[in-house]
């Protein structure tokens, strides 16, 4: 063998700074996880918060007229019952055929380091009106 073929092997076989450059490859897959798990975690208990809080107000705007007497009571009511984090929503009530229509949009970012996107959340909830005549 000679001194350049030696030179040549012992340079393939060398490892030093492969741990690193390992590292520098798997290192923001792993963080990205890490912080986004906690990030769509926040989001989903938002998304389910939203949802309750358009079906609890629509409820109350059919079973409930005397607290909640018209629009602005109603939006209240649901702004009451929303108990998400990392945005506030913005609620409405119209009177559609189906009954009261409660509807509510929040726009949360999601965020895990590197990527951020702005994400709109919506949910729409009607429920008829109740009568007393059975």
């Amino acid at each position: 063998m000679s001194a350049r073929s030696l030179q040549t092997a012992l340079s393939l076989a060398d490892d030093q700074g492969t741990t690193a450059v390992e590292f520098a490859i798997v290192a923001p897959v792993v963080i990205m996880l890490i912080v986004g798990i906690p990030t769509v975690s926040l989001m989903l208990f938002a998304m389910g918060s939203l949802h309750f809080a358009v079906e609890d107000a629509a409820r109350c705007a059919s079973a409930r007229p005397s607290q909640c007497t018209d629009s602005a009571a109603i939006v209240t009511y649901a702004q009451s019952r929303y108990s998400g984090v990392l945005a506030t929503p913005v609620f409405t009530h119209t009177s559609a055929a189906c009954g009261n229509k409660v509807s509510g949009t929040v726009t949360i970012t999601f965020d895990v380091g590197m990527y951020r996107r702005p994400v709109a959340l919506s949910a729409t909830s009607c429920f008829a009106p109740f009568s007393d005549a059975a």
